[in-house]
C-alpha cells in the first residue's frame, strides 16, 4: 500500500522504526501480506499509524527541500486510530512509544468482545438523529449505538450483533438508502469497548505525553486539549465513545481552515470533507505526486 510513494528513504526509515518498536517486520507485512495478517486488528492499527506518520514525514521532508520551507498546519485531527497519528505529528506522543501503544489498544479492543458477539454496520442516506432514534428502539436490552458520524448521511452503528442487525433492518425499512454490515472483528467505539478503555487507561499512565506543538481536535469532545492529563483522558474515553467527524470538520471550518489534507495511502476522509462542511476542500496525499501537488497548493 506504500508503493505509490516510490523508493522513499524517509518512508522506509519510519517503517524500520516501527518494526524495531514492535519486534517484527512491518515493511515485509505491508509489502507482501498475506491479506489475512493485514486484516488482523493487532497488525492493522500499528500499520495505519505507521503509514500516516510515514506520509507526514515525507510531506515535511519534501516541503523542507522546496522553496518556502515546510507548510505548518493550523490544526490536526485523526479519525479513530488516526487521532494517534495526529498526536505524533503534533509532538504529543513519541512515535516509538505510540506504535506499541496502538498495538495494545488493538489487542484490548479485540479481547473486549468475543468473536461473533459484536458487529458494525454502515447506514447510508439517513439523518444521524434518525439513526440514533432507531438504535434506541432496536436495542431491546442489548447495546447498539451510532459510533461514527462520518458525514451527514453516513453513520456507522455498533454493538451486539443481533441488535446491530435489528437496527440495520429498521433503518433500511425506515428509508435509508443502504444498510451494510461491515467485515470487522469488533464493535469499535461502542459501549462494549469499555474493558478496552480501562486497559488503555492503565497503559497511558506509563506513556510520556507532551503539550501539542500544533492544536489537535480530538474525536470524543471535538476539543483541542493542551494539558497532558486531559489528552490521556480523551484517548481513554475515545475507545468506547463515538467518533464525531462531522463536528470535527465543521470545527475546522469555524476556525477559518479552508483546506484539509489526508496523510496516508487512502482517500476516504478527503472524500468526506466536502460533505461535512461546504467551505472545506479535501485532498488525499495518497502518492508522491499528490504530495508534490499539495505542497504547491499550500505555497501558491
Amino acid at each position: 500500500m506504500m508503493a505509490a510513494y516510490g523508493d522513499s528513504p524517509v518512508i522506509r526509515a519510519t517503517f524500520d522504526e516501527a518494526s524495531t518498536a514492535l519486534g517484527r517486520d512491518l515493511w515485509q507485512l505491508v509489502a507482501e501480506g498475506p491479506a489475512e495478517a493485514l486484516s488482523q486488528t493487532v497488525n492493522t492499527q500499528p500499520l495505519m499509524l505507521t503509514a500516516g506518520i510515514a506520509v507526514w514525514r515525507l510531506w515535511q521532508e519534501m516541503g523542507a527541500a522546496g522553496a518556502g520551507g515546510v507548510p505548518q498546519p493550523a490544526m490536526l485531527a485523526g479519525h479513530s486510530l488516526g487521532e494517534y497519528s495526529a498526536l505524533v505529528a503534533a509532538g504529543v506522543l513519541e512515535f516509538a512509544e505510540a506504535v506499541p501503544l496502538v498495538e495494545l489498544r488493538a489487542q484490548a479492543m479485540q479481547e473486549a468482545v468475543p468473536a461473533g458477539v459484536g458487529a458494525m454496520a454502515a447506514i447510508l442516506g439517513m439523518d444521524a438523529a434518525r439513526v440514533k432514534a432507531i438504535c434506541a428502539e432496536a436495542a431491546q436490552g442489548q447495546a447498539v449505538q451510532a459510533v461514527n458520524f462520518n458525514s451527514p448521511e453516513q453513520t456507522v452503528i455498533a454493538g451486539h450483533a443481533a441488535a446491530v442487525q435489528r437496527a440495520a433492518d429498521a433503518c433500511k425499512a425506515g428509508g435509508a438508502k443502504r444498510a451494510v454490515m461491515l467485515p470487522v472483528s469488533a464493535p469499535f467505539h461502542s459501549s462494549l469497548m469499555q474493558p478496552a478503555a480501562e486497559k488503555l487507561k492503565a497503559r497511558l499512565v506509563t506513556v510520556a505525553v507532551a503539550r501539542p506543538r500544533i492544536p489537535v481536535l480530538n474525536n470524543v469532545d471535538v476539543n483541542c486539549a493542551e494539558n497532558p492529563e486531559d489528552i490521556r483522558a480523551a484517548l481513554v474515553r475515545q475507545a468506547a465513545a463515538p467518533v464525531r467527524w462531522v463536528e470535527t470538520m465543521r470545527a475546522m471550518q469555524a476556525a477559518g481552515i479552508t483546506q484539509v489534507f489526508e496523510c496516508g495511502p487512502g482517500k476516504v476522509l478527503a472524500g468526506l470533507v466536502k460533505r461535512c462542511a461546504d467551505n472545506l476542500t479535501g485532498a488525499a496525499l495518497h502518492d508522491r505526486a499528490s504530495v508534490e501537488a499539495a505542497l504547491l497548493t499550500t505555497k501558491g
